[in-house]
Formats: C-alpha cells, structure tokens, sequence
C-alpha cells in the first residue's frame, strides 16, 4: 500500500504489522532506535510489516507526524548494523524497501520488513539464535523460547520433512493391509504401471517409503513410509505427540459434543493412509450437493467434493507430525474444519493465490498423488477456494495460530445473503439494513456468520483498497451496526449485544480471529454436567458418567495383556474431562494402582500429557490426573 497520508497510516494500522518509532534522538534530528532491531527480527521472523520512524504515536492509539531531519545518519547506521554478521545473522532488505515519505510537510521514513523465506528463518540480533530471536505479537516484539527457535531451525534445513531414513524400522513395522489397500489404487488408477510387479520392499523403494544410506549400507523405511503404512506404536515411538483425530458434531455451534469420533485407539491401524480412507468417506456420506450431467451422463463428483478431498488430503501432507496439537478434521451441519500441527511454510496469500508451494511432507504427497489423489504443488488452495465458489458460499478461511503452532482451514456451508442470513439481519436492524449496500451487508452477514470479523477478513470479502475497508468498517461503527474491541491490528468488530462465553474470544491479545469463530479443537466425551472437577471417589460420579467411562476403559479393563499404546490413550480419554484419582483410575482400568503410578502416570507427567491437580505436591493424599490440552 502506497503511504500518502495520515488517513493512509491509520488504515495500515488495522490491516499490517506496523510500528511507529520518534527516532528522534538526543539531538532531535534523528536516529535509529535502539530497540529497531529487535523489530526487524520478529517481523522478519512472523509475518512481515513496516517501522515507520517519524511518527509518534499516542496512548489512545492517534498519531502525531514529527518527522526525522538526518535521514542519511539513520539509513547509514541501519545497513552498517543489518551488514555485520556479530550483530544481526542476515540482512534481507533491499534498497526498494526503503522510502522517504513527505506527511504534512515532514519526512518520515519507511522501512518495509519482507517476511523472510523458511531458509532465512530464524533472523536473529547477535550471533545466537536462541538468545537473539524475536516473534511479533500484535504491537509487541517477544524473545523466542528455545522450542520454537530449534523448530525454525529443522524447518530451515529440511525440504521435506519426511524421507529422514529410520534405520531402526523396517518391514515388521508396517500394517501390510494398509499397503495392500494403496497398492490395489495403484493397480485401479494405473492398471500398466511397471511398478504393480515389484515385490513390495522394491515397491516402497520407488514410492519414496524405503530408503539406503549409500554411505553407511544401512537402510529401513523413510518416515514416509511409516507415517503412511506403519502400525500405531511403532509410529508413536517414532513421533511422540503423534495424533489423529475425526469429529462429526450434531449442531451448528461451539462445543464439544460429538456423534461420530475416529481416533487412534487401537481399534485400527493408526496410520495416515488408513486415516484417509476412512475420513473421506465420512466426510463424503450425507453430501447435499446436488449431482450433474456430463454427456447425458451422471458425474457423482462435483467441485465439493474435490475441495474437500483436497482439503484433508493438504492437511495430512502439510502437517507437522512432531507438533504439539493434533491433526483434526471435524464435520458440522454447516462447516467442515481443517487443523493440522504446524504453521504455513509459505504466506497465507501466496497459498490461496496458487503456483507456490513448499510442502512439508513431499514424499507423503507424491504418494498420494501416484494414485490419483491430490493436486500438484500450489494448485490444491486455489482448487477448494473455487469448489467453494461454485455454490455461492461463505469464502473459507484460512488461518494460524501459535502455542501451540497450526494451522486451520474452515470451509462453511452457507450463503452470505441466505435468506434466513437477511432475514435474521434485517429482524435486528430493521429496513435499515437494506439500504446500507451490498459490500455492507457481505460484511455484517459475515459478523453474524463467524460472530467476528477483522480489516483483513473483510478484505478477503469485499476485495477493496485498505483505506476503503478501514471507512466501511468505522461507518458500520459510526452507524450502531458493529460495535469494536482492540486497536491496531488485533482490533475486532462485532454485532451489537453480542454475547461472549469467553472474554478472549475478542481479545486483542488473538493473533487472528480464529477465537470468534466455531471452535475446531478437540473434544470430548459427551458427559454429562453436574459432576465435580476432581473425582477422588467412584462414588462420587453419576451413573450416567461411570457408564461411559467404563466404556472407554474397556480396551483395557476386559484384558489381561495390553500394548503400552493403548494403555496411554485410554488414559488420555479417561481424564479428557475430569481429574481421576490413582483409585478411580485402578478401579475403571482393572489394574492395580502400583502398576499405574509406576508404568503410567509418572511418565505422563513427565511427557506433558497429563496434568496433576496438586502439582506441587506429587504425593497429596488426594492427588489425581487430567489430560493437558494442546
């Protein structure tokens, strides 16, 4: 965007990373903050953005042009200090990026950060990465802890992620079934491939799954291999935060119930191929999209269905398997959800324009594309963006969020100008809303739809110059038809009298506004309410509950021998909701409370999937268990 104004600054504020800096210096004439470099790390390092030094801006978020006289001083020191390996690792401004603007009759300058490339990442001040790297947060620059600094730096080194050689792992390590399933599409959609005659070790060879260290001699399955053939422990062991999880939800709205659950409970596989094929048709099952005819010929797949394929399919091969949240797919009666671990590794407008890609797990996605699945690189967005638009509905929303990183794709089943959308708008504001026009009424439809909206989703809607956007939203303001939280860019608008369950869910501390929209994170089992957080006593749960609870533990309880695995996740389950004690949990598993605390719950602590209700007591008399949310 071309800064000529105040009017222009401001508009920024709601729609880019912006920093306003005096730079005045103890002269007055001018000179580079201190604190500059730190900005240029994180915005560098997030999502890019622009120090504007000259302005100064006020605690009630106005700005004051001041102007900075020896700009040629303030540009010296910048390439000086971005030019010096000791002080900043890599300098990735260029000369364009550098303006001179006259506001008000004063220079300001305006130094444009570039997000920098995965290969760039992480820019740091000094010569170490985990004392000197910065993420920006809102208006803020934070120093990076040492998790997310190693994860910049494997993310910089690794193309794709997944065809690492696991020397320890071999063909014992595979469900057969599984590959005999992928082997049997190959022999379908490719009936005279000179692969289809390989025994299966040379098979997994030429698919990227098997792999040899031509230094060492030693070879095994890449991770490739296990993630999409490999049974669930030996995955696990492999990928300790390794989840997988499918939710049908019977209502349009926030909350955790479900009807439908696939999990990596030892009842299957496990692994991501299996995942695949028992999702898509769920998600295909109950589809109102309405068939078409091609050559008098009825053509069962439409655009929808493609998108969605597409949709599941770039979540499985873009995911971050050693994240920290799982990989999610979750169906309602009006949206289907997206969530796999990870950030984009390219921008977010770059991935839904097309042509770019930078997947994460390559050798993953050309399995996938062998027989048939997928699209090629850059092409996948741009495909579910225009399924969606052929039916005239709501544009997805692509987006991230950090701690932990991933990132969520939500695709909604309705109309902006539905008649139900108009007539519940119109009930609200009565012929008001009507007369307002159309780009209007696309946005407050949106509010409704998504109960928030930002500057950057209303642009994505209406597709018009920032300024124009930043006018439109403070008329609807001005107007009484949204009401706002925030400032910068964490500002939210919301519908009048909206009612929040969570005071964060229009917070400006939201890097996004993901909080304002229908929840896809985990859920839970359907328990009923009523019941205390802390149950030290199997008396003290409700018939109701202890009946499912003992459902869930059932994979243990009724046998004597268990894998380990299976043992964990029913763990997981068992305190997703509730905090169980030792003696709870001994009673609903059939085991004994020595071989829980020693084998199990220890380690899970340890491991940070599970949480003690008195953590600073490890042996209080009434200690118990809950699962950590991720």
């Amino acid at each position: 965007m071309i800064v000529e104004s105040r009017k222009d600054l401001l508009a920024l504020q709601e729609n880019h990373e912006i920093e306003f800096k005096t730079a005045g210096g103890r002269d007055g004439k001018g000179e580079l903050p201190d604190d500059f470099f730190e900005t240029y790390s994180s915005m560098a390092n997030s999502y890019g953005g622009s120090v504007f030094l000259g302005v100064k801006e006020h605690k009630d978020k106005s700005i004051e042009i001041t102007g900075v006289i020896d700009i040629n001083k303030i540009k010296k020191k910048l390439f000086d200090t971005l030019n010096n390996k000791k002080q900043i690792n890599l300098n990735i401004l260029k000369d364009i990026d550098i303006r001179e603007l006259n506001l008000e009759g004063k220079i300001v300058l305006q130094i444009n950060i570039p997000r920098a490339k995965r290969e760039e990442r992480p820019i740091h001040k000094g010569q170490n990465p985990f004392l000197g790297t910065f993420l920006r947060n809102f208006e803020g620059d934070y120093k990076c802890d040492e998790e997310t600094v190693k994860r910049m730096l494997v993310e910089q080194i690794e193309d794709s992620r997944d065809n690492r050689l696991l020397e320890e792992y071999d063909f014992s390590d595979l469900t057969l079934e599984s590959l005999a399933a992928y082997r049997n599409l190959l022999v379908s959609s490719k009936p005279t491939h000179p692969w289809n005659t390989l025994d299966n070790v040379e098979f997994l060879r030429c698919i990227g799954a098997w792999k040899k260290d031509r230094q060492t001699g030693k070879e095994g399955l890449t991770l490739a291999g296990l993630l999409m053939f490999g049974k669930l422990p030996s995955i696990q062991e492999e990928l300790s935060n390794y989840m997988l999880d499918y939710q049908e939800r019977p209502e349009a709205k926030t909350e955790n119930r479900w009807i439908d659950r696939l999990t990596i409970d030892g009842t299957w596989s496990g692994n991501i191929f299996d995942f695949y094929l028992k999702v898509i048709r769920k998600l295909y099952s109950d589809l109102k999209v309405p068939f078409v005819l091609d050559k008098d010929v009825r053509k069962d797949e439409t655009p929808i269905h493609t998108a969605l394929r597409e949709a599941l399919i770039n979540t499985i091969v873009h995911a971050d398997y050693t994240g920290r949240s799982s990989l999610l797919v979750v169906k309602r009666p009006d949206m289907f959800g997206f969530r796999n671990p990870g950030l984009m590794r390219i921008s977010i407008e770059s991935a839904i324009h097309g042509g770019e890609s930078d997947c994460r797990n390559r050798t993953i996605h050309q399995m996938f594309l062998l027989i048939g699945l997928g699209e090629r690189a850059g092409s996948g967005l741009p495909k579910i963006f225009s399924g969606w638009s052929s039916q005239h509905w709501s544009k997805p929303l692509l987006h991230e969020k950090h701690n932990p990183d991933q990132t969520l794709l939500e695709l909604r089943m309705i109309n902006l100008l539905d008649d139900v959308v108009i007539e519940t708008l119109q009930e609200m504001f009565g012929d008001d809303f009507l007369e307002i026009g159309e780009d209007k009424r696309v946005v407050l439809a949106t509010t409704y739809l998504e109960k928030v909206i930002n500057h950057n989703r209303a642009n994505e809607i209406i597709n018009k110059h920032p300024h124009d956007v930043s006018l439109l939203l403070k008329q609807l303001q001005d107007d009484e038809f949204l009401d706002s939280n925030g400032s910068g860019r964490g500002k939210v608008y919301f519908l009048p009298n909206t009612h929040f369950d969570n005071p964060d869910e229009f917070s400006p501390q939201t890097p996004d506004i993901s909080e304002g929209t229908p929840d896809i994170s985990e859920g839970t089992p359907d328990i009923s309410e009523g019941t205390p957080d802390i149950i030290n006593k199997i008396e003290q749960l409700p018939e109701k509950v202890l009946e499912k609870l003992r459902g869930l533990a059932k994979p243990v309880s009724e046998h004597v021998r268990v894998d380990t695995v299976v043992t964990k996740q029913t763990l997981l389950l068992l305190c997703e909701k509730y905090s169980l004690s030792l003696p709870v949990l001994a009673e609903l598993l059939n085991r004994s409370e020595d071989t829980l605390r020693k084998h199990f719950l220890n380690q899970m602590v340890s491991d940070n999937s599970l949480d003690r209700a008195y953590p600073q007591t490890p042996n209080h008399p009434k200690q118990a268990y809950k699962t950590r949310k991720q």
